[in-house]
């Protein structure tokens, strides 16, 4: 999907609630005036993609406890120059988990999200603080499948029925805010 692409799925895109609404409207803006989004060269901000994965019973998630951030988390990731950001979460929740039968729940954006990430090190490197424009996809894969964790990014995967998932953050805002969101949007299109 290219930038041009991108913001009319955005503009057809019916926000849930305020915080999604100013976010896409912020995203549009900064995809219409930057051109390199697409690429961590853009230190301000860069695109992602982050995947709410179920179960085939649509009741637990999966989760990853994430290195940086020390938390029980969503899987997902920066766009590095692919601009299919659809591919960008099924590549990720590949790669972050271990799985490998995973499958798109809807063939659109399933959530929107301006993520602020604080400055840190990764891979010996100080990366600055800068925002995640992100879009998120929900997903379905096979719990039977073997969980393996990819060590330089997770120290564990696992499972969470619906409710224990937001719990599980440690992150005040994303308990708040997104975890809850996810499960609530998702309960309504049952």
């Amino acid at each position: 999907m290219d930038r041009a692409s991108l913001i009319a799925e955005l503009r057809a895109y019916s926000p849930w609630n305020e915080q999604e609404a100013m976010d896409r409207d912020e995203i549009i803006r900064m995809l219409e005036s930057c051109p390199d989004l697409y690429s961590r060269e853009n230190r301000n901000a860069h695109m992602t993609a982050s995947a709410w994965i179920l179960n085939a019973a649509h009741d637990k998630t999966l989760m990853v406890y994430h290195s940086i951030y020390d938390s029980w988390s969503w899987i997902g990731g920066h766009a590095d120059g692919d601009t299919d950001l659809l591919a960008v979460s099924l590549r990720e929740a590949r790669e972050e988990t271990g799985i490998t039968r995973v499958r798109p729940l809807l063939d659109r954006i399933y959530s929107v999200e301006i993520l602020t990430v604080d400055g840190h090190e990764k891979r010996g490197l100080y990366v600055s603080s800068h925002l995640h424009l992100n879009v998120t996809y929900l997903l379905e894969a096979d719990e039977t499948e073997p969980l393996h964790k990819k060590p330089d990014e997770n120290k564990d995967v696992a499972w969470f029925p619906l409710e224990e998932a937001v719990s599980a953050s440690s992150e005040p805002w994303f308990r708040a805010r997104i975890y809850p969101k996810l499960n609530e949007k998702f309960l309504r299109l049952l």
